[in-house]
């Protein structure tokens, strides 16, 4: 396994996405659709129709990273989506769950502490 450290802001695109784009198109997307620039060093995460495949797409200081994944059986599980949103901004555990096959409405975050900001 490589281990790769995820950047600090995570965005997951709600327009389904075409898995024939490459990172060329997948910019596009990010710049048409999700109005972010794809070298802040994000990571911006597509889904196709079905949801059996993703992308990941991210800079890493001097190229771009592409990262698929195509189920072999089942579908990853989309957030709560509101109507008109173009993004959904996800913590990278929340990613892991979506890798994982975990889907976000049925967990409970048990209580922590948080630093006030």
């Amino acid at each position: 396994m490589i281990g790769v450290t995820l950047p600090g802001s995570i965005y997951l695109s709600t327009r389904l996405t075409d898995m024939r784009k490459s990172i060329d198109g997948l910019c596009g997307e990010v710049q048409d659709y999700l109005r972010r620039n794809p070298v802040e060093g994000s990571l911006f995460v597509f889904f196709n129709r079905r949801r059996d495949k993703l992308k990941m797409l991210w800079w890493d200081r001097d190229g771009y990273c592409v990262l698929y994944k195509r189920l072999e059986a089942g579908t990853f599980q989309m957030p709560s989506l509101e109507n008109g949103v173009s993004e959904v901004l996800l913590s990278s555990d929340q990613l892991q769950l979506i890798l994982a096959g975990i889907d976000l409405n049925s967990v409970r975050h048990r209580k922590r502490y948080r630093l006030a900001s």
